[in-house]
């Protein structure tokens, strides 16, 4: 069976570099009957924080990636840690190294005199002596001496590493007895028996020693897949102003979730050259072998595009619920559909649709006097007070139709050009010369508060 995991540390917020390995993960246990794990990597106590640990679990409700088992934490297995550290202890395949923080300060400084790269030397290795006193000793893991370490990625394919090069007996416990980041990975990897390890390839040179750590405990190397970074246009370690940010703040902004993952799943994965996947798509199509051996370059544009067509595509019930974040309550709205159908062609977000809508069902306080100067002219009263009488004494005002069949009969009366009507009529409306059609707008506010809002218009502006 595929078990694959994601295991984020809880000391700051969830990126979109972290949750496209989640997404990754995920879709390749999906695909395969398999099992998705949730560790949370929460043994540094001095930094972990129990919002982002609930934020990581929010954005996980929200995008629906939904993970199998009880969510493990490693601050609750200190227990399990302890029993394999001593296990390597009693096998002679780690040892207690008693080297002061000044001898370890003062190696370094005599390798970096002499140009040698920085390692502790294993001065207690095979130490058989009296331990000096007052020191707590950290526990080191005997890692190989020569060799090559072999890494068998699914994405970069076998990586190499001479031991001699990368490793020395690196801490697997602190004098305090926690374990280190190497040890405990390792170690629950094993157990939680995860097959498929899926992260990003900053992770590439932890691997060599958690291999070290699997052999020495006699485990099952997992398979390994490291993701090239998400790199901004001019191809750097992506920022917080490129859009290294929160996820969650993606919903604030007005991205829809199945948005995220469809743009993250494309970033470093194809499928020929589909661009749109549903969640079954993703589920079916993806499998690591496919990703891209070079880092991926973020576009705004492509999100941008991409969270449109699903604009596009969601059905009004389903966006005046996703509206009320922003504070719109128009699922029972008499005009939904025409408001909606009016504005799914020009928002890029939800955040974006939200404040049309509010455009257009509030009046207005303010006109862009840039516009009126354009739209009013001397004949610009009368053509709009024949217009405020035309729609009073209407009966039937309806549909956009409606409005724009009158809106013809004062072009055709007065003898003027579409646009003599059109601009200031929107400027009236709306107050600003952008905007959705002008027979929508009427129709979604209604004849009252056309008549008001056109009324307005002209006390300001006659």
């Amino acid at each position: 069976m595929v078990v694959t995991r994601f295991a984020p540390s809880p000391t700051g917020y969830l990126h979109i570099g972290g949750l496209r390995t989640a997404l990754f993960s995920y879709l390749w246990a999906r695909k395969n009957s398999g099992k998705f794990l949730l560790r949370i990597e929460d043994t540094d106590k001095a930094r972990n924080s129990k919002e982002a640990a609930d934020a990581i679990l929010e954005a996980f409700k929200w995008l629906g990636l939904e993970h199998d088992g009880e969510i493990t934490y490693q601050s609750q297995r200190d227990e399990i840690y302890a029993k394999y550290i001593k296990q390597l202890l009693d096998e002679g395949k780690a040892y207690r190294c008693y080297m002061s923080k000044e001898e370890l300060k003062e190696l370094r400084e005599t390798q970096m005199a002499n140009k040698q790269r920085t390692m502790y030397d294993g001065r207690y290795r095979d130490f058989n002596g009296t331990p000096p006193e007052g020191i707590e000793p950290v526990i080191r893991i005997k890692a190989p001496l020569s060799g090559d370490i072999v890494v068998r990625d699914g994405v970069k394919g076998d990586t190499v590493f001479k031991a001699e090069d990368i490793l020395d007996d690196f801490v697997i416990a602190r004098a305090d007895g926690s374990p280190t980041y190497n040890f405990v990975v390792a170690v629950d990897d094993y157990l939680m028996g995860v097959t498929e390890v899926i992260r990003g390839d900053d992770h590439l040179s932890n691997t060599p020693k958690q291999i070290v750590v699997y052999d020495a405990l006699g485990f099952k190397t997992p398979n390994f897949h490291h993701v090239p970074m998400i790199h901004n246009s001019e191809g750097k370690k992506l920022s917080k102003r490129d859009g290294a940010t929160d996820v969650m703040a993606y919903k604030e902004m007005g991205y829809m979730p199945q948005t995220l993952l469809n743009f993250l799943v494309r970033l470093g994965w194809s499928h020929g050259d589909q661009e749109i996947f549903s969640m079954d798509e993703m589920r079916e199509l993806f499998d690591p072998k496919n990703i891209n051996k070079s880092a991926s370059i973020y576009n705004t544009e492509k999100l941008d595009w991409l969270n449109s067509h699903y604009i596009k595509n969601t059905p009004n019930n389903e966006l005046a619920k996703l509206l009320e974040q922003y504070g719109l309550l128009l699922t029972s709205h008499d005009k939904k559909e025409i408001l909606l159908d009016a504005l799914k062609e020009r928002a890029k977000t939800l955040k974006e649709m939200a404040g049309l809508v509010y455009e257009i069902i509030s009046t207005p306080t303010y006109y862009d006097q840039a516009a009126v100067k354009k739209a009013f002219k001397d004949d610009t009263v009368e053509i709009l007070t024949l217009f405020k009488e035309k729609i009073t004494t209407s009966e039937e005002l309806h549909l956009p139709s409606d409005y724009h069949h009158i809106m013809q009969e004062v072009v055709d009366e007065m003898k003027i050009g579409f646009g003599k009507i059109g601009q200031p009529l929107r400027v009236a409306l709306l107050g600003k010369m952008s905007g959705p059609g002008l027979d929508n707008v009427m129709a979604i506010i209604g004849r009252d508060e056309t008549i008001l809002r056109i009324t307005n218009a002209i006390d300001r502006h006659s």
